[in-house]
């Protein structure tokens, strides 16, 4: 039969697993570094994974293609779940323990840190002070919101922070004072190319967060991030304490907190 299903350019495609992670049918797999569909049975021809290919190597074509079998989808999600028990079966999300895989994008892989509030001990026999409170308090990879997977599983009853890129450099207890016991994604919406509001839609759609903290900066620029935050939580429909705090150019904050 002919009907509509995804084609992979290999040229234009970069390994970074983030298709892999959106097919929610487990149609795709990265071979030796590169996307490939599995069965034309498991592409429901919909094309969630379009918006997530950062290279545009994606596209939907029509051409003769055996039917979409659910049955066979079912079965496949099944077996994906046995051999990967503790949901580590894309290339873009995996536990911080798993291996980096040849064929994923190691920058990409999703990792949870465990952070103490403990003071950093001097190295032995160093006349060094301890350095209290100096510990990073980012506690995943990626932070990046244009590289991170809407499906990672840190998202869960979290309490999430969106800083703009400038943020982290303005602010000296960005640490301590906004990152610490939060998930943090960073970016920039004059830089990035990319629709904050989409990704976000799925995250907060796709999990149940405790709060969203958007920190950006005073320039009109950040308002980007905040005018994405708030199409998001309207198309996701869900209601979360959510606050605004601005950072001025001379790192100190202007409003909120």
């Amino acid at each position: 039969m002919k009907r509509k299903i995804v084609t992979i350019n290999e040229e234009k495609c970069n390994g970074c697993g983030l298709c892999v992670s959106a097919c929610h049918e487990g149609a795709l797999q990265l071979v030796e570094g590169k996307a490939k569909l599995v069965s034309d049975v498991y592409c429901d021809g919909l094309g969630d994974c379009l918006p997530e290919c950062p290279t545009d190597a994606i596209t939907l074509v029509e051409r003769e293609a055996e039917p979409f079998d659910e049955v066979a989808v079912k079965e496949r999600i099944e077996e994906r779940k046995q051999a990967h028990p503790h949901g580590a079966a894309s290339a873009c999300d995996r536990p911080a323990t798993a291996p980096a895989s040849p064929s994923g994008c190691p920058g990409m892989k999703t990792r949870l840190f465990q952070r103490t509030s403990e003071p950093v001990a001097p190295s032995a026999g160093s006349d060094a002070p301890v350095q209290s409170g100096v510990e990073s308090q980012l506690r995943q990879w990626p932070c990046q919101l244009k590289l991170v997977s809407p499906r990672a599983t840190f998202f869960d009853n979290c309490h999430l922070l969106i800083a703009a890129d400038c943020t982290a450099f303005a602010y000296a207890g960005i640490h301590h004072e906004f990152m610490k016991n939060k998930i943090t994604l960073i970016g920039c919406p004059k830089l990035d190319d990319i629709d904050y509001a989409e990704k976000l839609t799925e995250i907060l759609a796709t999990h149940e967060l405790q709060s969203l903290t958007v920190l950006r900066m005073e320039v009109p620029c950040c308002g980007g991030i905040v005018n994405a935050v708030k199409k998001a939580l309207a198309a996701s429909g869900k209601i979360i304490p959510w606050q605004i705090v601005i950072i001025g150019t001379d790192g100190r904050i202007v409003q909120g907190v």
